[in-house]
């Protein structure tokens, strides 16, 4: 299962990247595995603003819906609108193309779980 050294994570599965006060978000492999073949992805709103561990969206697999949660507090300032027609892009690549919102953060970042930390995570929860 692929954990990239250079992303933080959540409890609740989510990634992020943060470069020049932007925040990348996306789910996991794991959760992308955990959930199966993701069919449908509802975003935030652009402009709309978010708190640390608000749900901000949901994904949509054939097993299950499960929220998305924002892992920064800030303003969504993009969302990844190729989602809308390939989904399954979450499944196959959940750390590049499948990235789900962008956020300009304000004040100061949650605490994000390491790689490290993450991993032992989720072997914990299998």
């Amino acid at each position: 299962m692929s954990v990239p050294t250079e992303l933080g994570y959540t409890a609740k599965h989510e990634w992020v990247v943060i470069k020049d006060g932007v925040a990348t978000v996306g789910i996991t492999a794991y959760a992308a595995e955990s959930l199966g073949d993701i069919v449908f992805v509802e975003h935030p709103t652009v402009g709309e603003e978010a708190n640390t561990e608000d749900p901000v969206g949901e994904v949509e697999s054939t097993k299950s819906v499960s929220e998305i949660f924002s892992p920064v507090n800030g303003e969504i300032v993009e969302v990844n609108e190729a989602l809308e027609d390939a989904p399954e892009t979450i499944n196959s690549d959940p750390y590049e193309g499948g990235w789900l919102f962008k956020a300009r953060v304000s004040g100061e970042s949650t605490d994000l779980l390491s790689a490290a930390e993450y991993t032992k995570l989720i072997e914990g929860e299998n």
